[in-house]
């Protein structure tokens, strides 16, 4: 079962930042486009941000300025920057791999910003 490992959550307070971390096996992080996801309580499931394996971003629309999605081929790792976090960003963050109609997800790792 592939695999896709998350680190990086945790608590923080308001205006502080958290980086991310997914580590995924060589043979899916080269082709997939990665990305991150979130999913609060009681809220569906949204778009954070994703990279394509040639590096092009995408963010979804509350993100872009805030939060910043890289990877490092070297490592199979894709990260997440998020600065200035507030209490609404509290949610389980979820890393994705996905190429057509393939998706795989990571277990997620939480994310808590104190007010």
């Amino acid at each position: 079962q592939t695999q896709l490992v998350e680190s990086g959550g945790g608590l923080v307070q308001a205006g502080g930042f958290l980086r991310l971390s997914c580590e995924a096996p060589g043979s899916i992080f080269s082709i997939y486009t990665m990305g991150w996801y979130r999913q609060a309580p009681g809220k569906q499931r949204e778009l954070v941000a994703t990279i394509t394996s040639g590096g092009r971003t995408n963010y979804g629309a509350s993100f872009k300025g805030r939060f910043t999605i890289s990877r490092d081929n070297a490592k199979n790792t894709v990260y997440l920057q998020m600065n200035s976090l507030k209490p609404e960003d509290t949610a389980i963050y979820l890393c994705n791999a996905a190429r057509g109609f393939l998706t795989i997800w990571g277990q997620g790792t939480q994310v808590t910003v104190s007010s």
